[in-house]
């Protein structure tokens, strides 16, 4: 197929899927979304055999295959799951958005905003980011996003809608008309909240942390943001619990004392990591990285073609 047709079947599927989820029965939506994620994971397509490899590293050398296949099915259906929530997102009813939303230190984050000192929220792919932002737009917080430039552009611009549409302001990360470090770096001036996607980088540029015992990248933005702007670098973890949704944000990761520029970046990002790994730990099947993370992967293919 070459690769305009690919780019067309691509917009329309996640059209078709904006279009009827928010028309079907939540049962029968959430049911054909389960069935989507045991066949992808049943053949493992996409992205599964990375996220095995990816899962591995949590499980131990000691996992058996039949509890890291275990596992990984349980991440695709909550995998599935996220999307399936985020074609119903721009439909959902407020009031069931935020009676379902368990959270806990976001007072903490809200007294930073309150105070008129910015926010730096750093997010693994876990649970439902969307949602999160959703709900933190409906208490009453406005906040600034990054989003990763798709194929197609069509498809790209849809997503950007459906996030300014629950009220979020998207920055995209490549190819915008402005420049979006320096938008970001001025929303966190100003005292707003900037929420990244914190646990893959993209820039091939990010710092080399332990993870699982293991080396792994992450991106550099978050600390490098939060250290020349004065904000509050706070990880938020995101989970599912049943009907509902969780978010923790946790204690700010303060700047050290010492050291250069590029060494307190270092610190603050591998403090980030530690957070990350402790959250995803305890809820391992809301862990939804689909692409290289570790640094051994990251020279070569791990297991699988990416997402």
């Amino acid at each position: 197929m070459r690769p305009g047709t690919t780019d067309r079947a691509v917009a329309a599927a996640y059209s078709l899927g904006w279009t009827l989820v928010r028309h079907l029965p939540e049962r029968t939506g959430r049911w054909a979304f389960t069935r989507i994620a045991d066949h992808a994971w049943r053949r493992r397509l996409g992205g599964v055999r990375q996220l095995e490899a990816n899962l591995r590293r949590l499980l131990g050398p000691d996992a058996t295959p039949a509890e890291l296949r275990a596992l990984s099915r349980a991440s695709m259906r909550s995998y599935l799951r996220y999307w399936y929530e985020l074609f119903r997102l721009p439909a959902m009813d407020r009031g069931e958005l935020l009676a379902r939303t368990r959270s806990s230190g976001i007072e903490a984050l809200e007294a930073h905003l309150e105070a008129g000192r910015g926010v730096v929220a750093a997010l693994p792919h876990m649970g439902n980011w969307d949602h999160a932002g959703a709900w933190i737009v409906l208490r009453g917080t406005p906040l600034t996003t990054v989003a990763e430039r798709l194929r197609p552009e069509s498809l790209f611009r849809r997503f950007t809608a459906v996030r300014e549409q629950l009220g979020m302001e998207v920055l995209p990360l490549t190819g915008g008309a402005g420049h979006t470090v320096g938008t970001l770096a001025r929303r966190l001036r100003a005292g707003g909240l900037v929420c990244l996607l914190a646990d893959r980088d993209l820039t091939a540029q990010g710092i080399e942390v332990t993870l699982f015992g293991e080396r792994a990248r992450m991106p550099a933005g978050p600390a490098a943001l939060a250290l020349a702007t004065g904000a509050a670098l706070m990880p938020v973890s995101l989970w599912f619990d049943g009907p509902h949704w969780g978010i923790r944000v946790h204690e700010e990761i303060a700047p050290p004392s010492h050291g250069d520029r590029a060494a307190r970046i270092r610190a603050m990002t591998q403090e980030l990591a530690y957070v990350f790994e402790q959250e995803i730990a305890a809820h391992p099947e809301d862990w939804h990285m689909m692409q290289p993370v570790f640094t051994a992967d990251l020279a070569g293919p791990a297991g699988g073609a990416n997402r």
